[in-house]
């Protein structure tokens, strides 16, 4: 019988009048990658905090590898490591200097350390002298595993590592973990929103409000989950062009953000631009929103020229950026209605329009509700209302899913199918590939460029492969450090 790392009983934690935890009771034995599955707010952070020592709780018990994690917290903190969605970084400091620093933390000398961190820490040895402040999201989160390793815990927690992360960094990221968990028999609990995910691990507590609801065993199967969404007929060959894109370029200095690039977007079409972290996808879409002028090339949007109509244009079209430009502390209605006097719409129709968007979007009953104490998957949704609210016949979504659960996913995406259908041209960025496959076309960028371009399937044929992550990663390979 393997050695028990985890055992909590009864565990009840609650945050003023929120029940975080509910009565959770639980086992983890050595070598497993344990799952924590569930939806935005259901507790899966709550749980690895506590298991990690830093999050007091109402009652119950939790011991880790039998150490009561209130009273021998010391001992914990010695044989675990935790890494969060957004591991504390020093942007001033180089890759080497955060290992050192967090070395002599713990005592741990560069002899005992570096065999441990030596799978990860390859990978970062040639921009060993690169501030963190500098370094890709995936690099980043690279970097966070090997602080966490430095004093050689027995039981690594993940928390939404891979979050905000392009498929490819993710997919390696998951290989680095299935290695150390293969070669040093160290225990891993991971949660995680990514149902691609839940299916690597060898078993996974599924959490809701709180509670668990079942855990599933190796090798059955993550039921849900995307599917190919056929192509709108509004957006078939010789419906109307919304975007017209002619060798747009821009540059930073002596660096080429977006090189050259053409494409079109029809009406009703949703458009995929995919790529990893710094491919040029967040520079392109703020040249074609009229935020920032192109270095040269062209582009026609909803009708309006980028270069001489810019501030026209922002009033006919929507645009949702990966940091959202919300109020948190305002409701979600007042949110709302700000932003439609900001669209120009009239008193009169501003009650039913708002009205109307809280039921279209599922949030009527929290209409009143602060937006700061709503889960991500929800802000997500009042940050969709309001790129909308003015009815525009272009919406740029920039990765307007990221860190969101797979279920808030797939309603997110429903909502975004249903906008497109009524004739809006949508462009979306993101670099999850199971998104993906809900567009009508879609273009990889690499290295600012567009390396390829079509539907699904096409691509799929053109990278000799059955798997779109496969033709993502040949395609993207070749550009990557």
């Amino acid at each position: 019988m393997p050695e028990k790392v985890v055992e909590i009983k009864g565990l009840s934690k609650s945050f003023g009048k929120v029940k975080a935890l509910d009565n959770i009771s639980l086992e983890i034995f050595q070598g497993e990658i344990f799952g924590l599955a569930g939806d935005d707010g259901s507790g899966k952070t709550t749980l690895s905090r506590i298991i990690a020592s830093l999050c007091s709780f109402d009652k119950g018990t939790c011991t880790v590898f039998g150490n009561d994690v209130r009273n021998d917290n010391r001992t914990v903190y010695r044989t675990t490591a935790l890494v969060q969605a957004s591991s504390p970084l020093y942007d001033e400091l180089t890759i080497d200097e955060h290992i050192k620093f967090h070395a002599e933390l713990f005592k741990v000398s560069e002899r005992e350390y570096a065999p441990v961190i030596e799978p990860v820490y390859k990978m970062l040895a040639p921009f060993a002298g690169r501030r963190a402040g500098q370094l890709s999201g995936g690099m980043r989160q690279k970097l966070a595993l090997c602080c966490a390793l430095v004093h050689m815990p027995r039981l690594l927690i993940l928390d939404e590592p891979s979050t905000g992360i392009d498929a490819i960094s993710r997919m390696e990221f998951w290989e680095l973990i299935e290695q150390m968990n293969r070669d040093t028999g160290i225990t891993i609990i991971i949660s995680t929103p990514y149902k691609s995910e839940i299916g690597r691990c060898h078993r996974v507590a599924h959490l809701k409000s709180g509670r668990i609801t079942s855990i599933s065993g190796t090798g059955e199967t993550v039921t849900g989950g995307t599917e190919l969404r056929p192509m709108n007929k509004t957006a078939e060959a010789g419906s109307p062009k919304c975007i017209e894109v002619h060798d747009l370029t821009r540059r930073f200095g002596d660096f080429t953000a977006v090189d050259n690039i053409s494409f079109d977007v029809h009406e009703g079409e949703i458009f995929g631009f995919l790529g990893t972290n710094g491919a040029g996808k967040t520079t392109a879409i703020r040249m074609l929103c009229g935020l920032l002028r192109p270095s040269s090339g062209s582009a026609i949007v909803a009708g309006y020229d980028i270069g001489t109509q810019a501030e026209d244009l922002k009033s006919h079209i929507g645009y949702m950026s990966q940091k959202m430009s919300l109020y948190p502390t305002l409701t979600v209605k007042e949110n709302l209605q700000f932003f439609a006097g900001i669209h120009g719409i009239s008193h009169i129709q501003v009650k039913r329009m708002v009205n109307e968007h809280l039921e279209r979007m599922g949030m009527a009953d929290k209409a009143g509700r602060i937006l700061g104490s709503l889960p991500l998957g929800w802000k997500q949704r009042v940050a969709f209302a309001t790129a909308t609210l003015h009815q525009p016949k272009v919406v740029f979504l920039d990765e307007p899913t990221s860190g969101v659960d797979a279920e808030t996913c797939d309603k997110m995406w429903e909502t975004i199918t249903s906008y497109a259908h009524s004739g809006s041209a949508i462009l979306v960025t993101t670099h999850n590939m199971d998104e993906a496959m809900y567009c009508d076309r879609q273009c990889i960028m690499v290295d600012g460029g567009i390396k390829a371009m079509g539907q699904l399937d096409k691509l799929v044929r053109s990278g000799f492969s059955q798997d779109f992550y496969d033709v993502f990663d040949l395609i993207s390979s070749p550009f990557r450090d």
